[in-house]
């Protein structure tokens, strides 16, 4: 097979991570205590946090802990127990419990995704805890995977993947699929084109549907990564379903973006020749990646453009929900349909039709 052709950018990323480096494995090492014991541990420390935080949140009016306390409340005594045993299981690195937690986070069901937005919080508050040891410096490192439809991604993920797992490392894999029209779900199923890499128990591959959405990930393409690091993998690799214009979204959610070419596809754009049949190419792309976090990480350009991040993606979901809470508002809703055909036929500007929409979803009946 040709080799595959990448580059590196520090174009939009996402500034964050580090764990203990062994340059003798060349792997970073998590601390060596079972994942269960750890997992046990975060809880009651998570507990203890929560009850010192209760008085603070009462007497200063803390809206974010008031909320997150209002709504464990509205959860019955079954969603209790489910959200208890999804984040004991998911930070004791249960691979059945990280599967089911990024399904509820993915369901449009809004009982669901009040558990997962729980759930979210709580793995966020452990990982905290976990980082403390660590200067709080985050335990993950994310590469987004990029590059048109047949130039190898799969591919070389999966040869990438078993050298990372051979070093120590654990790898999830987020692969982004078009969707079908008429199911909704994944097209391709990257599990099929990476069999040996599913086989690892050191890896994790979940294939997730573009649900039509633009910019080569899912709307909870953001929330599957914090729940894979939140059950333990250091390194998350975000493949995109294709590029182009529209496929820039990844880099609002990964620390390092690598674009695949196919051969003859720019040679003048080359910085390493990669082949994941012959293995050439694959050692030398693993040291520019070390050279490149422990850059970041050193000028401390890892957690800014991580925080940096964070805010993006809360308004992504803020102007997502808007758009969805617009559309289906009573008054608008009844007028779209003749607005934009009377757009489409050029006798009404985009521009009036907007501003009609928006003058009705702004008056009150």
């Amino acid at each position: 097979m040709a080799a595959w052709l990448w580059r590196w950018s520090r174009w939009g990323l996402a500034g964050r991570h580090s764990l203990s480096w062994a340059p003798r494995s060349g792997a970073w090492r998590p601390s060596p205590m079972s994942r269960m014991g750890a997992a046990r541990g975060l809880l009651e420390a998570a507990r203890r946090q929560t009850a010192r935080a209760q008085p603070r949140s009462l007497s200063s009016g803390s809206a974010a802990v008031r909320e997150q306390q209002l709504l464990t409340e509205t959860l019955t005594e079954w969603e209790k127990r489910l959200l208890e045993r999804l984040v004991g299981g998911l930070l004791g690195g249960q691979r059945a419990c990280l599967a089911e937690s990024i399904t509820m986070v993915e369901s449009s069901a809004k009982h669901k995704k009040l558990l997962g937005q729980l759930l979210l919080q709580r793995v966020l508050t452990f990982q905290k805890e976990r980082e403390g040891p660590n200067g709080k410096k985050p335990l993950s490192f994310r590469v987004g995977l990029s590059g048109p439809p047949g130039a190898g991604k799969s591919t070389f993920i999966e040869t990438f993947g078993k050298m990372l797992t051979g070093k120590g490392h654990k790898v999830a894999v987020l692969a982004v699929d078009p969707s079908s029209q008429t199911s909704g779900g994944s097209l391709l199923g990257d599990k099929t084109r990476m069999t040996e890499l599913a086989r690892d128990m050191n890896a994790y591959i979940r294939p997730s549907p573009t649900l039509g959405m633009l910019g080569g990930v899912t709307r909870t393409t953001n929330e599957a990564i914090i729940l894979c690091e939140g059950a333990g993998y250091d390194l998350v690799l975000v493949e995109t379903v294709g590029v182009g214009q529209s496929e820039f979204a990844v880099a609002d959610m990964v620390d390092m973006l690598i674009l695949f070419i196919p051969p003859a596809g720019g040679d003048e754009l080359q910085v390493l020749s990669v082949s994941s049949k012959t293995g050439e190419g694959i050692p030398e792309l693993w040291e520019k990646i070390v050279e490149f976090h422990t850059s970041i990480l050193a000028s401390g350009e890892l957690q800014i453009n991580r925080q940096k991040q964070q805010k993006v993606w809360m308004w992504s979901l803020i102007k997502e929900n808007v758009t969805e809470y617009f559309c289906n508002h009573p008054t608008v809703r009844n007028q779209i349909p003749s607005l934009e055909d009377k757009v489409v036929s050029g006798d009404l500007t985009p521009g009036l039709a907007a501003d009609i929409l928006l003058k009705a979803f702004s008056t009150k009946e």
